[in-house]
């Protein structure tokens, strides 16, 4: 299905605008930390321009706020790169978990919708199932977008707001690194089947920062794979 075809599908398009419709509230949240993220991209001397392009290719929030604040705090583009990636390894899961939603689709809706799925919008999906609403692909895609535009849009007000600031640290911007990260770990808890797959990961950071010379990106890498794993094992989304 080309997109044309999309646009002309009853079904398809009310999905889409659906899924956008439903995610706005959530979408609120998303741009709160978006926000802080863009006054922490400026503290990386990102631009607006750059904050916004890395934005919609990446569009992963906590992967970008720990690559970014591994950046700052002097960490090689590898390491901060390898850390936001381990973060974000949970995303396998949720991806796995759509495998009935992308079988039979052209590969660039496969990409597509890889690209977009994210905590809130998977879970909005499936809350909307168990309601007795007709979802899919498209309500996922339709919410996907939503989330990326607020996100890109709040990110490059964040940078461009902080670039006009002379001092930010004065303003407190230097703790919007640990109020954004923070903020997005509380959008990520779905309830107790999450707590053994963080306190491995917590347990594996702290072991590794305490008893180890490894530099923090390392420990934060070690952290993320060892918490994916163990929800993996769990059977955890």
């Amino acid at each position: 299905m080309t997109l044309q075809e999309i646009t002309r599908s009853s079904p398809a398009r009310s999905q889409l605008t659906a899924g956008f419709r439903d995610i706005l509230p959530l979408a609120v949240g998303v741009g709160v930390y978006g926000l802080a993220f863009g006054l922490l991209a400026a503290q990386a001397q990102m631009d607006g321009l750059q904050t916004g392009v890395m934005g919609t290719i990446v569009f992963a929030g906590s992967s970008q706020i720990i690559a970014v604040e591994r950046l700052v705090a002097g960490a090689g583009a590898g390491a901060a790169l390898l850390a936001g990636l381990a973060l974000n390894l949970r995303l396998l899961l949720i991806t796995a978990s759509l495998r009935d939603e992308f079988a039979g689709r052209p590969w660039w809706q496969v990409l597509l919708g890889v690209h977009l799925v994210t905590d809130e919008n998977w879970a909005l999906m499936h809350a909307m199932r168990a309601r007795g609403r007709r979802t899919g692909y498209w309500y996922l895609v339709g919410g996907g977008l939503g989330l990326v535009a607020v996100w890109v849009l709040t990110t490059v007000a964040g940078a461009s707001f902080a670039t006009a600031v002379p001092e930010p640290k004065a303003l407190g911007m230097d703790f919007a690194f640990t109020a954004a990260f923070i903020a997005i770990l509380r959008s990520l808890w779905s309830g107790s089947a999450m707590l053994l797959p963080w306190i491995g990961s917590i347990a594996i950071v702290l072991l590794a920062g305490l008893l180890t010379p490894l530099d923090p990106s390392w420990t934060l890498i070690l952290g993320g794979l060892s918490g994916a794993a163990i929800a993996g094992v769990l059977g955890s989304d």
